[in-house]
């Protein structure tokens, strides 16, 4: 394809939980625009605080009513006073309305294969009828296998693969995991997955302020959106609190989606300690990992991802349910060398956690690994959109029979 062409990108983000979805599918909508000059790229979203974040130029977004996960795994509408029914039939109209307006060369769709309780299937087949590109976005770990087979088995996934996807990209090496493991897909189906590597993570161009502001050579502890980070905070803060150490600088940065009374718990109960700093919330954590000496953490996707690209140590304290994924990576990472991690009910004895972190600052930097991490996901996922383009292009031309271009 001409790299200089116009052309434009729907990306697809469901958004329930946390911020992992609309931050990774954020980090590679730039990555495109960056790449290809005359590119649009337009991201529907669910999150309710997509308004925070900063977006470059040529990269707009769609915001779509909220959804939230339950902690059971099941989903809710996040507006009370309409019923979760009500919510997807509200977001299947507007993903519909977004998507006829844009009418996009490309749909990238990040985990859900069909959307959000199939929000995205019916506009899925109207984009391919309309001959676009339409890739599905995978991070490295979805779940573990056998959750994750009884998901996909449930909501019939595997038998709209073939028909809706010309290729599935997987945000992580292969030789790190496959996440889909147990999953037993079709030869077409296998044919067309790509491992790209991680996805890199690099300092915004201006500084927003935040690097004046917090400084450097602290101990970062996140959560991510935070909605399920109230056991590691509390863990954390008790380790500091009961600790002999007052010369460490710690910054604790909550997450906007922690409950009201957890927000207040934890607030309350640092006040009395004098080397911690609350943070409710900062859309630019890229920086505060490029500047912190190590970082504690769930092991969430884009966290992890912000450790390996900035090259820090860290100390993460992974959640088990609903999903075992932080679990999952954050293990594999270990195997590795490139990471600690403590178990969360570990993590609750302050003493151990005091000597996990003492550990912690000991040990190697992941670039010190015999293999390091492989982040050239972006890169690759730049590369892999040409020759999609490409293949497309030389079909319509006539130039390619139809089967040869999977």
């Amino acid at each position: 394809m001409d790299p200089t062409a116009n052309f434009k990108i729907l990306m697809y983000s469901h958004d329930t939980f946390g911020l992992g979805h609309l931050r990774r599918s954020r980090t590679i909508a730039h990555a495109l625009v960056a790449h290809f000059p005359n590119l649009e790229v337009s991201i529907i979203s669910g999150s309710p605080v997509v308004d925070a974040f900063s977006f470059e130029r040529r990269v707009s977004y769609v915001q779509m009513p909220a959804a939230k996960k339950l902690a059971d795994g099941n989903y809710a509408s996040g507006n009370d006073a309409k019923s979760f029914e009500q919510t997807i039939a509200a977001r299947e109209a507007i993903i519909r309305e977004a998507a006829d307006r844009l009418n996009p060369d490309m749909v990238i769709v990040d985990k859900e294969p069909l959307g959000l309780a199939r929000e995205m299937l019916p506009t899925l087949r109207m984009l391919k009828e309309r001959g676009a590109i339409c890739v599905l976005g995978l991070r490295d770990v979805l779940d573990a296998p056998e959750l994750l087979k009884e998901e996909w088995e449930r909501k019939h996934i595997t038998d709209y693969l073939e028909e809706l996807y010309d290729e599935i990209w997987v945000y992580g090496p292969g030789s790190f995991y496959n996440p889909l493991a147990g999953i037993e897909l079709n030869e077409p189906v296998l044919s067309r997955t790509r491992y790209t590597g991680f996805l890199r993570r690099s300092l915004p161009d201006l500084d927003d302020g935040t690097a004046a502001r917090y400084g450097k050579d602290f101990v970062l502890v996140t959560a991510g959106g935070g909605g399920d980070g109230h056991d590691l905070m509390a863990a954390a803060l008790n380790a500091v609190k009961h600790g002999p150490d007052r010369e460490t600088r710690y910054l604790f940065v909550l997450g906007p989606f922690m409950t009201e009374r957890q927000r207040f718990e934890i607030m309350a109960r640092a006040a009395s300690v004098p080397n911690i700093e609350i943070v409710d919330f900062l859309a630019n954590l890229e920086t505060l990992v490029a500047n912190a000496r190590a970082v504690v953490g769930m092991c969430g996707y884009n966290t992890f991802c912000e450790v390996m690209s900035f090259d820090k140590r860290a100390l993460f304290v992974p959640r088990t349910a609903p999903r075992r994924e932080q679990s999952i990576r954050a293990y594999r990472a270990e195997e590795f060398g490139w990471v600690n991690v403590l178990d969360i009910e570990d993590a609750k004895r302050g003493s151990a956690f005091r000597a996990a972190m003492n550990q912690l600052m000991l040990s190697p930097l992941p670039s010190e690994a015999v293999a390091r991490p492989d982040l050239e996901g972006l890169s690759r996922v730049c590369a892999l959109t040409e020759i999609l383009f490409d293949r497309f292009e030389a079909e319509a031309a006539g130039q390619l029979p139809k089967a040869a271009q999977i």
